[in-house]
């Protein structure tokens, strides 16, 4: 009874921080989600599902998930993608690992919120090197040549490459057909170091007879090695890599508060911003409520699938 008891005041105060700081504004903002609540207000009304009604009729709520959405569907599976790939590569080498490793990092070590200012000015359509260096390649015959396909005989005009040399260049972040995939550029340039930081870890607990066993089965080409041992191995990794890399993907904010604000016409409105502007900047925190919760479902659904996909591995495996 005494060990009992020393176990409960052991466990009890973090128990208590996580119900306080985890679990009670869960609830909170349920409860809110029903509400027209506002700061400031000492009276509110009950307005049941209204505000989650709102969030499938108007257009701007429509745009948020659409942003969301395409924004993980985005950076989530190129940034495993490259993850992956430089830790194989990394991990291939034997001399000067450990700078790259570095130099890929250092995106995820940087404040966010510091690297968006940077890019904004690399992207700006005057004095950005992005601009300045595709247009410096206007002036470049056999560049020029290539990237519009005028050597195989098509009308440079027509490319993508061609019209931006005659009309000007976009603005990266000022135009709603390239905001998005601007962001999203973005968001995969720091999430795939902290992928390859995982899959290096990963591989270093495949063990090397395998390798060897496969090669004595016939294996003997590194796709082959890969697809039979590494990929195989890695499940796990895997799976936390895509949970992890998900969650961090609904989460952006920095960039499109410091880039876009959401715009143009809600074409980057993610659900985190979204929060930050109907709960925050205009005062509306029923609705603000409304979309933390939905945000919060998305969340736990991508949880939840994640770890039956690892139960169901380990149970057949």
């Amino acid at each position: 009874m005494h060990r009992s008891s020393a176990s409960f005041w052991f466990v009890a105060p973090a128990v208590i921080l996580m119900i306080l700081l985890l679990i009670a504004p869960v609830f909170v903002a349920a409860t809110l989600s029903f509400t027209d609540y506002s700061l400031g207000n000492q009276d509110f009304d009950w307005v049941g599902m209204k505000n989650y009604m709102a969030l499938a009729k108007y257009s701007s709520y429509k745009k948020m998930f659409t942003a969301s959405l395409t924004y993980v569907l985005i950076v989530v599976p190129v940034s495993v993608a490259l993850g992956l790939g430089a830790a194989m590569l990394i991990a291939s080498l034997r001399n000067g690992g450990e700078v790259y490793k570095a130099v890929f990092f250092l995106p995820v070590m940087a404040p966010l919120l510091a690297m968006a200012i940077v890019w904004e000015f690399t992207l700006d359509p005057i004095v950005g090197v992005v601009n300045a260096y595709l247009t410096r390649g206007c002036d470049i015959g056999w560049w020029h040549s290539f990237i519009t396909g005028a050597w195989l005989g098509f009308d440079p005009a027509t490319s993508w490459y061609g019209h931006g040399c005659q009309e000007g260049f976009p603005l990266w972040i000022g135009d709603k057909k390239y905001a998005l995939g601007t962001i999203s550029f973005i968001g995969i340039w720091q999430a795939f170091g902290f992928n390859m930081v995982l899959y290096l870890a990963g591989l270093t607990a495949v063990p090397r007879e395998l390798y060897a066993a496969a090669a004595m089965d016939g294996a003997d080409s590194t796709w082959e090695q890969f697809k039979l041992v590494t990929w195989p191995m890695l499940g796990p990794t895997h799976v936390f890599v895509i949970t992890i890399t998900s969650i961090r993907s609904f989460q952006v904010f920095d960039t499109v508060e410091a880039l876009t604000r959401g715009g143009p016409s809600k074409s980057t409105f993610v659900m985190v911003y979204a929060m930050f502007e109907k709960g925050i900047k205009q005062n509306l925190v029923g609705m603000g409520s409304t979309i933390t919760v939905v945000f919060l479902a998305f969340v736990l659904a991508i949880t939840i699938s994640q770890v039956y996909f690892v139960n169901r591995r380990v149970h057949y495996s």
